[in-house]
C-alpha cells in the first residue's frame, strides 16, 4: 500500500489517496485516529471512488469517528473495460428503457464485476486494517451485490448497510441467505432501475436475525440525506 496525497480537511478528517497494487483508493481517518473502527464505502456497477455522493458519505462518516475506505475495483472508474463488457452496458440502458427483459444481460456483465471486484476489496481490507490507524470491527456500506459477496466470505465484516437494489446476480441472490450480519438496507420505492418487488423478495431472503429495511419515495439518486445519520447510529450499534 502506498499512499499518494494526503490533505486535512476542514473539520479534521485526513483524507488519503493510495494504490495498492494496481488498485487506486482513497482513506478517510477521523481527527486523532487510533485503531477506529473500520468501513467499506463502495458504489454501484462501476462508478468511480471519487463520485461527489460516495465522496460526501465518506467524510460524514469520518467525522462521525470511524475509518473509510473505498477503491476503485476492476472495471471501476477509470480502470479500463473490456469491449464486451461496454456493449452490455450499452445493451442494458436500452433495454431498460425500451422496457425489456435484462436479468440475461444484466449477469453477462454485473455477475463478473462482483467476482473481480471482491478479491481486490478483500486485499484493501488487509492493508488497511495493517495500519495502526484503523482497528475494527469492519462494516460496509454500499453496492448491495458486492455486499452480499462480502459478508457472505469474509468473516470480518461485522454489519453491513446495502442499498437496495433488485437486479443483484443469481449467485448473489443464492449467498443472500449465507449473510448473517445485522442488516440495514435502503431502498427507493420509484427506483426506476431496480423492481421493487425483487429488492423486497431479496430482503426476505438474507439469513440475518436483525435486518432493518428503510424504504422512501423516490427514484434511485433520491435516498434521503437523514438516512446517512441513520446508518451512522446503526454502525455505532453494531461496531461501535
Amino acid at each position: 500500500m502506498r499512499f499518494t496525497s494526503e490533505q486535512r480537511l476542514d473539520d479534521g478528517v485526513l483524507e488519503r489517496e493510495f494504490t495498492l497494487g494496481e488498485t487506486p483508493g482513497t482513506l478517510w481517518t477521523p481527527p486523532g485516529s487510533t485503531a477506529a473502527p473500520l468501513i467499506l464505502m463502495s458504489h454501484n456497477n462501476g462508478l468511480p471512488k471519487a463520485d461527489a455522493r460516495l465522496v460526501a458519505r465518506a467524510r460524514y462518516t469520518a467525522a462521525r469517528g470511524y475509518a473509510v475506505a473505498t477503491i476503485d475495483a476492476a472495471g471501476c472508474g477509470d480502470r479500463p473495460r473490456s469491449a464486451a463488457d461496454e456493449q452490455a452496458r450499452a445493451d442494458l440502458r436500452r433495454a431498460m428503457r425500451a422496457g425489456e427483459p435484462v436479468d440475461g444481460i444484466f449477469e453477462s456483465f454485473i455477475g463478473p464485476l462482483v467476482e473481480n471486484a471482491a478479491p481486490e476489496w478483500r486485499a484493501t481490507l488487509d492493508a488497511v486494517l495493517a495500519l495502526p490507524e484503523v482497528g475494527g470491527p469492519v462494516g460496509y456500506s454500499g453496492w448491495t451485490a458486492l455486499g452480499i459477496r462480502l459478508a457472505a466470505i469474509d468473516p470480518r465484516i461485522a454489519a453491513a448497510c446495502f442499498f437496495a437494489g433488485g437486479y443483484v446476480p443469481l449467485a448473489q441472490r443464492e449467498e443472500a441467505g449465507r449473510v448473517t450480519v445485522p442488516l440495514l438496507v435502503l431502498l427507493q420505492w420509484d427506483d426506476e432501475g431496480n423492481p421493487r418487488q425483487r429488492a423486497l423478495d431479496l430482503f426476505d431472503a438474507f439469513g440475518s436475525e436483525q435486518k432493518t429495511l428503510h424504504a422512501n419515495l423516490g427514484g434511485h439518486t433520491g435516498t434521503p440525506w437523514f438516512e446517512l445519520e441513520d446508518s451512522c447510529r446503526f454502525y455505532d450499534r453494531h461496531l461501535g
